[in-house]
């Protein structure tokens, strides 16, 4: 598949990735003031709208925080969705004091099907990096991971040791991501998923699907399946 060339880009992206690209190499940290928009009008020889554009919509997706009358800064890290926060499931299980394991099913590079190339809008017959990972808590199967990884935006996932360490894991490291989008859904599972998670016929089983973005690309489709008798999903609501 082609990608657009940085020279093809909407101008706005084209700040937009500057931003990003300083905050990801640690050259603007959290509470760090980035560039005036009239500084960043002379970097790139565009208008103030333009830079305005760029600016006000890593704004609303997390990156910074403008103060008025003081200037914008780097948000501080924070990793969620409007649904659901995303996390490590390691981390969630050792965090209840629990053992955590996991088996690697599948890792390769593959052309899926047109449905999952659709989500992750790639051409047909793209390949792309999957795994398949199954998931214990205290030895018992709690998650089984379906991952499908944009080998534009992360080239080095397919010589990840997934044993050392979790897709989450390695993802957030290389490019923490943009944006997420979730869909909650009950399902009856089949056979296989059934089977890994060791459902007794007629129990029901949970499955989120999940979306990332980095700059703009979709960066990753998972499909995360859990036992519904053994769990449970949770979020809250606060008005500011």
């Amino acid at each position: 598949m082609k990608q657009k060339t940085t020279a093809m880009l909407p101008l706005y992206r084209k700040v937009k990735n500057y931003i990003i690209d300083q905050i990801d190499s640690g050259e603007l940290k959290p509470q760090q003031k980035i560039p005036s928009e009239n500084q960043l009008v002379r970097i790139f020889g565009i208008s103030r709208m333009t830079v305005n554009r760029a600016v006000r919509e890593l704004t609303d997706e997390g990156f910074l925080v403008r103060l008025a009358g003081v200037g914008t800064f780097v948000a501080e890290i924070k990793v969620q969705s409007h649904l659901l926060e995303v996390h490590d499931i390691a981390d969630e299980i050792t965090a209840r004091g629990h053992a955590y394991s996991r088996r690697v099913i599948e890792h390769d590079f593959i052309v899926a099907k047109t449905d999952i190339l659709s989500r992750m809008a790639v051409s047909a017959a793209t390949p792309v990096f999957h795994c398949l990972i199954l998931h214990f808590e205290q030895y018992v199967p709690i998650q089984l991971e379906n991952r499908y990884v944009n080998p534009v935006v992360f080239p080095g996932f397919g010589s990840v040791d997934l044993t050392k360490t979790t897709p989450y894991e390695y993802l957030m490291r290389v490019a923490p991501l943009q944006r997420a989008e979730h869909v909650v859904s009950a399902i009856s599972p089949k056979t296989s998923v059934r089977a890994a998670l060791e459902l007794k016929d007629g129990e029901a089983c949970l499955l989120l699907e999940r979306r990332t973005w980095v700059k703009d690309k979709v960066a990753t489709y998972v499909q995360l399946y859990h036992p519904g008798p053994r769990y449970s999903l949770k979020d809250q609501f606060t008005r500011k």
